[in-house]
């Protein structure tokens, strides 16, 4: 027996039976979604995350945020400049909330890759990880497809109305819905990186004004459907957004943005002096590579502390050092010397 559907102008009731979801909505649906951007999806095999015992304070400060459901704000907002270490973040809060049984949904944006660099695949690939874990949010998303094909080419706002708040509000309508065990977590990590229509790697920052603009206009778009729709509607919902501090999150949180008094704004700057954090990932890391080389002298304090000093608070650059140090092929004593004579030494800069 297949599910009941009733149509009444734009809105969808479905009333499940014993049967499952329509398989043609369904597959419409995964059909434009971005499987790249999951937080374990493949294509980020091995993504960046936060080190043992690093960025402690602030991932303490989240995970409060998170789990404090009564907070009044539903939306976060984490912005900080490239390479501050928002991603490594986001997958630490992915993966700590995935072992909570309470991650609802993630999209991990990247400038690079066709399918994550816009925002045209977000609400679906939300919609998606919602409905694995629903089969009533499920069945209507794939009937609300059914009945429009087209939902994917709508505005952004329309595609949240039909594929998440609807679906979600028969949701809560059904018997032995419990919102304290619904996963209720949404993470976006890097939108500023939706730059728009497709660039190849090496141009992936649009170079044309009208461009830039059109990108941060979609960007924006989206911000604005996520309030209109999830927190305007006092859905359960706590969505955890990363960005560096572009136009369109910027204007949206700055005093009388429309964001302003619903997000909880987090800046990665000074507050979270990371060099304590970076100074614990690299004598880690490099006693690690003393264990696999059997030689534990290889490196000095001195030379994890230039490192960190030329850092400047990014954590992306001992990251990247410590890639490039570890290299197997390579002697990490020698590659080290060479990042060491690239890099200023106090009182040179």
């Amino acid at each position: 027996m297949r599910d009941i559907q009733y149509f009444e102008g734009p809105h969808i009731t479905v009333h499940p039976g014993a049967g499952n979801t329509s398989n043609d909505g369904w597959e419409r649906l995964l059909k434009n979604i971005a499987p790249n951007a999951l937080h374990d999806s493949s294509a980020r095999y091995d993504a960046p995350k936060c080190d043992e015992a690093t960025r402690v304070e602030v991932t303490d400060e989240i995970m409060e945020w998170i789990q404090n459901r009564d907070a009044p704000q539903p939306l976060l907002c984490m912005t900080g400049a490239a390479g501050a270490g928002k991603s490594a973040l986001q997958q630490t809060i992915a993966e700590r909330c995935t072992r909570l049984d309470i991650l609802s949904a993630a999209f991990f944006c990247s400038s690079t890759d066709p399918t994550r660099n816009t925002v045209a695949f977000i609400v679906p690939t939300i919609a998606y990880q919602i409905g694995l874990k629903h089969r009533i949010f499920r069945s209507s998303v794939a009937a609300a497809v059914e009945h429009d094909p087209k939902i994917f080419s709508r505005s952004l706002q329309s595609q949240m109305d039909v594929l998440i708040v609807r679906p979600f509000e028969s949701l809560r309508r059904s018997h032995g819905f419990d919102t304290n065990t619904f996963p209720y977590v949404i993470l976006i990590d890097g939108l500023d990186e939706c730059i728009g229509k497709y660039s190849p790697p090496l141009h992936s920052t649009p170079a044309d004004p009208d461009d830039r603009r059109q990108a941060e206009d979609r960007q924006a778009e989206l911000l604005s459907a996520l309030k209109n729709s999830i927190v305007d509607n006092n859905f359960p919902f706590r969505i955890f957004i990363a960005s560096r501090p572009e136009w369109a999150i910027h204007t949206a949180l700055k005093p009388g943005g429309y964001l302003r008094q619903v997000a909880y704004h987090i800046e990665l700057s000074d507050k979270y002096d990371a060099s304590g954090d970076m100074r614990r990932y690299l004598q880690r890391r490099f006693e690690d590579i003393g264990l696999q080389i059997g030689d534990s002298q290889w490196f000095s304090e001195d030379a994890i502390e230039t490192l960190v000093q030329a850092a400047s608070g990014q954590f992306v650059y001992v990251a990247t050092v410590y890639k490039y140090i570890s290299e197997r092929r390579s002697s990490p004593a020698e590659r080290l010397q060479v990042v060491l004579t690239w890099t200023p030494h106090k009182g040179q800069v």
